[in-house]
């Protein structure tokens, strides 16, 4: 490699580190021509899969220039930053280069705004395509230009696994005040037009084999937390609305860092950002796999998540009266409400109670947090009924959480001392 690409690497790589929403999975590309690369069962970005193993893929910007001048972005035009730009024919280059050195399992590619919307998407296209051709059947993900037409926008779903726009920010109010450049419908146009496509491509598909793939690991957005002034609740609703709406794959939060100096925007890092993106990440999973709603985990009195403890605890705590649940008996929407459960747990309960009344041994086998649960449910040699307040059994389950209580087979002893 080049000394120039090298530099180049350095900046756009650097500066990409910001955009947290790369996709991992739901891509099956097989690879039938002999080409590098498949995407089947595979996971990108430096995450896990589910069996484990840990995946990268090479994270950049076509280009670090920008006609924006975003407040939160690193990349705005007002920055004083190097600025570096790719050619096409480079990014796909190091594409392959990267692939065949096993530095990489696919691509992740953004971009600044070069001209405009059109002008870069263009490019992005171009990258994807000329991979394609050149029988490269690993992962591309595209983080798609706002504004960018409908045609660009087709052809980038013929070439890439998963396709994002960025939201952003949580409302629009708040784009109106830190990126006033940008227009809220051009942001919600393409992810309308790209949930519309994927639709209509996987029916044709069940009556047209050969219909080509459309964005088959479908579309994800971003939003920044913590450069404005939206509350937990403000950021939920809109994840809530933008699945029910867009059917998205992820909503990914990145917590606000500091990249500007700029009046409108909070000058200094939040002590508990990375907590914040972990609760809201958390409160995310209960919205999309454990049947929960938005309403029920905040209310007028919890706008924001507890930091202290996660969501569905503190949901737990904020309604003792629906517990104990009876493992044994219990239906699973409330199996999976008793905190310390997980679903993989839950279809293990579940199938397990089929054959035998389940005990604390049982249960820790299957590999519930016990600790934490069994002040939520009741097994065949667990009884016990609530007679502690929310804030006095939230105390005792921090102290268990520190170690004070090192006995998971004693689930009554710690809560009448």
């Amino acid at each position: 490699m080049n000394e120039k690409i090298t530099e180049k690497l350095a900046v756009l790589a650097n500066a990409a580190k910001y955009d947290v929403s790369c996709a991992s999975s739901g891509s099956y590309r097989k690879n039938h021509n002999k080409g590098l690369g498949d995407s089947t069962g595979m996971g990108i970005c430096h995450t896990y899969t589910e069996d484990g193993r840990c995946v990268s893929l090479l994270k950049i910007l076509l280009t670090n220039f920008c006609i924006y001048d975003c407040a939160y972005c690193v990349s705005r035009k007002s920055n004083d930053v190097k600025r570096a730009a790719f050619t096409v024919k480079e990014v796909v280059e190091l594409t392959m280069n990267f692939y065949r050195r096993n530095y990489i399992e696919g691509l992740f590619l953004s971009s600044g705004i070069f001209k405009d919307a059109d002008y870069t998407m263009e490019r992005l296209v171009r990258v994807a395509k000329d991979l394609r051709e050149q029988k490269f059947n690993g992962y591309i993900h595209l983080k798609t230009i706002p504004g960018a037409s409908n045609v660009l926008m087709h052809e980038a779903g013929l070439y890439a696994d998963r396709l994002s726009v960025n939201m952003e920010l949580p409302t629009e109010t708040s784009l109106k005040l830190l990126a006033p450049d940008k227009n809220y419908k051009d942001i919600i146009t393409p992810m309308n037009y790209l949930t519309q496509t994927i639709t209509e491509k996987k029916e044709e598909r069940k009556v047209i084999r050969r219909t080509p793939l459309f964005a088959p690991a479908g579309q994800s957005t971003q939003m920044i937390v913590g450069a404005s002034a939206e509350t937990d609740k403000d950021i939920m609703f809109m994840s809530s609305s933008l699945y029910n709406r867009f059917l998205l794959r992820r909503v990914y939060y990145s917590g606000y860092v500091p990249v500007s100096t700029d009046v409108r925007l909070p000058q200094s890092a939040q002590p508990l950002a990375m907590m914040r993106e972990n609760r809201l990440y958390q409160t995310d999973w209960l919205l999309r796999f454990y049947g929960f709603n938005v309403n029920e985990l905040f209310d007028d009195q919890h706008l924001n998540l507890d930091y202290d403890i996660d969501p569905k605890l503190s949901w737990a705590l904020r309604n003792l009266h629906l517990f104990p649940v009876d493992v044994n008996k219990a239906p699973k929407e409330m199996l999976l409400r008793i905190p310390g459960v997980g679903a993989k747990s839950v279809a293990k309960i579940l199938m397990a109670r089929k054959f035998r009344k389940l005990s604390l041994y049982h249960l820790a086998e299957i590999g519930i947090a016990v600790n934490r649960a069994k002040h939520f449910f009741l097994c065949a040699d667990h009884t016990f009924t609530h007679d502690v307040q929310p804030e006095k059994l939230r105390r005792i389950i921090l102290s268990e959480a520190h170690g004070k209580y090192s006995k998971i087979y004693s689930p009554q002893l710690s809560l009448f001392q």
